[in-house]
Parts: C-alpha cells; sequence; structure tokens
C-alpha cells in the first residue's frame, strides 16, 4: 500500500516547500512508512504500521517528539530526527 493521501493534498492545494514548516518520509522497521507533512501547526501524517500493518490518515497538533498511536494495535509510533536514526544505524552495522 502507497501513501498518497499526503500527495494528493500537496496537488490540490498548490502546497509548495516554503508554506511546510516540516515534511519527511521514513521507514519503519520493514514494512511499515511514515509521511508527515507539517503546515500551520497541523500534522498531517499518513502511516503504516509496521506491528500489524495498519494503514490510517490522520491530522494531529504538531508537537516535539512526535508520536502517533496506531488505532488498530495501540504501536506507538515516533518520527524521530534524522541524526538520531543515523547513529542508531551506525551502531547496529558494528555490532
Amino acid at each position: 500500500m502507497e501513501l498518497t493521501k499526503i500527495r494528493e493534498y500537496i496537488k490540490k492545494n498548490n502546497i509548495q516547500p516554503y508554506d511546510c514548516t516540516y515534511h519527511t518520509q521514513r521507514k519503519l522497521g520493514k514494512d511499515g512508512k511514515v509521511k508527515v507533512l507539517v503546515i500551520n501547526g497541523e500534522a498531517l501524517v499518513e502511516y503504516i504500521c509496521p506491528n500489524c500493518g495498519n494503514y490510517e490518515y490522520l491530522k494531529k497538533e504538531w508537537r516535539k517528539p512526535f508520536l502517533v498511536k496506531c488505532n488498530k494495535c495501540g504501536e506507538m509510533i515516533k518520527v524521530q530526527k534524522m541524526k538520531y536514526l543515523i547513529k542508531k544505524e551506525r551502531k547496529m552495522e558494528k555490532v
């Protein structure tokens, strides 16, 4: 399954990069994905849960650290800083 709702929202509303506070797309585990677009303090979130495969699209207030709870299984999905994720990957490679 692809994350398309945010892409459609961007096209429909002619959103430009300078309109966004934050925009990211990340892999979560093997099968999970999360996409976040923040405009005026509101986060549009689209995710596929890495635990149960549930797909959901929602709007949420933007706060750091940013967490979303899967409605189906309760898994906490974190959108972490890229700097932290790179350090974590390097640590895993050394093991």
